[in-house]
């Protein structure tokens, strides 16, 4: 099953919370998740895929944003269900823009609504789910709050009345198919996101040069990959600083995920137009 929505919508908190595991990193910017990722959430009842993607958003004509673009909308290739995602009292143009690969894909599709939460009276919202209503055939539109975990049980069980019925493909403790290498990679740039300015998380990225399964401990060398030397700068910070207060929240993460005791270094380079550069996507891991 594919999710499918604009930047910064909830995607990525959804499944996570479905899943019961941070399969994908979140960040309050748009466009933190980069790639598409399997998350699976198996339960009694049964056992969903979901491919979260990158948010689709109309402009960034670099390389990077295109192969964003490409990884979302190829997600609805394959798949027995789509959900799209909304934001409550919210329609733009990206909204739109997702709908209509629903549409074209001929999938039938469910509306979840997010953020519900921020409407204080909740008769508020019903305007705004009857005209969503009348924007396309859903098979079902489910208000929710990703954060305060309103709605997903409704979420689940629509989603799981709706899929086909089959053989679970994965074991019950398999959460994801990314390697930990990969996960790890994502949870230093989630702090990048995080603790950086507006603009230049977007034009990092992280790549695993060292991971190794030592005795009691995961040890692992990062390379926080920069296009500009004055960017570099920022990630360094005074005297190490910040690279070292990025290392830190990285590190901790990482342990609560693994649940193994990590040593973690972390170096930044500098690769100019990395991110318009089809070479150095695909170096970095940014395949279709």
């Amino acid at each position: 099953m594919a999710v499918i929505g604009r930047p910064n919508v909830g995607k990525s908190s959804i499944v996570n919370a479905l899943v019961g595991f941070r399969v994908s990193i979140v960040s309050r910017r748009p466009q933190t998740t980069r790639h598409r990722i399997l998350g699976i959430a198996t339960s009694e009842q049964g056992q969903i895929l979901f491919a979260d993607t990158p948010g689709l958003h109309a402009g960034g004509k670099r390389a990077i944003n295109r192969y964003m673009n490409r990884a979302a909308s190829g997600a609805l290739l394959g798949v027995d269900l789509a959900l799209l995602v909304v934001e409550a009292g919210r329609w733009r143009e990206e909204d739109q823009r997702a709908l209509n690969l629903v549409r074209e894909s001929g999938l039938p599709c469910i509306l979840a609504v997010n953020k519900v939460d921020q409407f204080k009276q909740k008769a508020d919202l019903l305007p705004h789910l009857k005209e969503l209503a009348d924007k396309h055939g859903f098979v079902e539109i489910v208000p929710m709050s990703a954060t305060k975990r309103s709605g997903l049980s409704a979420l689940q069980t629509s989603l799981l009345k709706h899929l086909p019925q089959g053989e679970a493909l994965y074991e019950a403790d398999e959460v994801t198919d990314r390697s930990q290498r990969f996960l790890a990679a994502e949870l230093v740039r989630e702090q990048l996101m995080r603790q950086l300015g507006d603009e230049l998380p977007y034009s990092t990225t992280v790549e695993i040069e060292h991971f190794s399964d030592e005795v009691g401990m995961l040890r692992i060398s990062a390379v926080v990959w920069v296009e500009r030397d004055g960017q570099k700068a920022i990630v360094v910070g005074a005297g190490g600083a910040q690279a070292r207060s990025i290392g830190r929240a990285a590190r901790i993460a990482m342990e609560k995920l693994f649940g193994r005791k990590i040593f973690l270094q972390i170096w930044c380079k500098v690769r100019e137009n990395w991110s318009d550069d089809e070479a150095s996507l695909k170096k970095f891991g940014y395949v279709d």
